[in-house]
């Protein structure tokens, strides 16, 4: 049985879902997955990286995502060095904002760690040395502050957090590898789809963006979010009508018409079938 390294083993007592651990170098260590997600970012020497089916080379400049419980192990380890970030993504709950919008967001968090879809292995991201020193920078800080715990930490890493996500994010979409340009451009989807939320959702149009056929796009699609992007849209409207619900008195109606639905019997339907309760039921349950 392959070794799950688990929440309480590599977080701190008092629950904050991010974690910095640094390797230098990088030891043997056996195959293993996460009870959490990891960012790694390679600061320098080389290895193969080897998850599932799948081996590459890493060298310093390289980063990628392993979220769930996908296994993997790096062999043949030359003066491996990497920080690792660990984070809970559900416990930390961040507020993405605009962030979806940006293609590379989707590429690097939510198309490469799928364990479902046929990936390229090689050269997903890797940046440039000032990139490099950049975000070796934001996590020196935010290792900092995780150590420290002085008041008012958890503010402080979060903010540390997110600005490398949207650093990282927006290098994958500045020169993407032949191999990744093709993630990017599912990416490139998901974000269409982001800023257009209100609209109904076009098929060919998504297939289009993404330069595939209807029928390859929806599979890569429901491989990489377990979902069909109508499901996923309707999911991201929900979000956003339940953000309304507890932040405003606007009626239920209003609210239904504002985040994209034609219908409030249908967007009441949606609700209930996405959150189990009405959108009334779940208002009253805010307040």
């Amino acid at each position: 049985m392959k070794r799950v390294l688990k929440i309480d083993e590599w977080f701190h007592p008092d629950g904050f879902p991010i974690s910095v651990e640094r390797r230098d170098p990088q030891e043997d260590f056996e195959p293993h997955a996460h009870e959490f997600a990891e960012l790694v970012i390679v600061t320098g020497g080389k290895c193969l990286h080897v998850t599932g089916n799948e081996s590459w080379e890493l060298a310093a400049g390289d980063v990628f995502v392993i979220a769930g419980l996908r296994e993997h192990e790096y062999r043949d380890l030359v003066d491996l060095r990497l920080v690792n970030i660990l984070y809970q993504p559900n416990p930390l709950k961040l507020r993405l904002l605009d962030l979806p919008s940006v293609a590379g967001y989707h590429a690097l968090f939510t198309l490469e760690p799928s364990r479902n879809i046929r990936q390229p292995t090689k050269g997903r991201l890797h940046l440039a040395a000032k990139e490099l020193a950049h975000v070796i920078e934001f996590a020196d800080r935010l290792d900092t502050e995780l150590k420290a715990r002085e008041p008012g930490f958890g503010f402080m890493a979060t903010a540390l957090f997110m600005q490398i996500i949207g650093f990282l994010s927006r290098c994958y979409g500045r020169n993407p590898s032949p191999d990744g340009r093709a993630l990017l451009r599912i990416g490139e989807a998901m974000s269409h789809l982001e800023r257009n939320i209100h609209r109904e959702v076009d098929l060919d149009e998504l297939a289009a963006i993404a330069h595939m056929s209807k029928r390859s796009f929806l599979r890569v699609f429901q491989s990489a979010t377990g979902t069909s992007p109508l499901a996923w849209v309707i999911e991201k409207r929900i979000a956003r009508a339940r953000h309304l619900l507890r932040q405003t008195d606007r009626r239920v109606t209003e609210i239904a018409f504002d985040v994209g639905f034609n219908d409030s019997n249908y967007f009441t339907r949606q609700f209930r079938k996405v959150t189990g309760i009405s959108p009334r039921e779940y208002r009253q349950r805010q307040g």
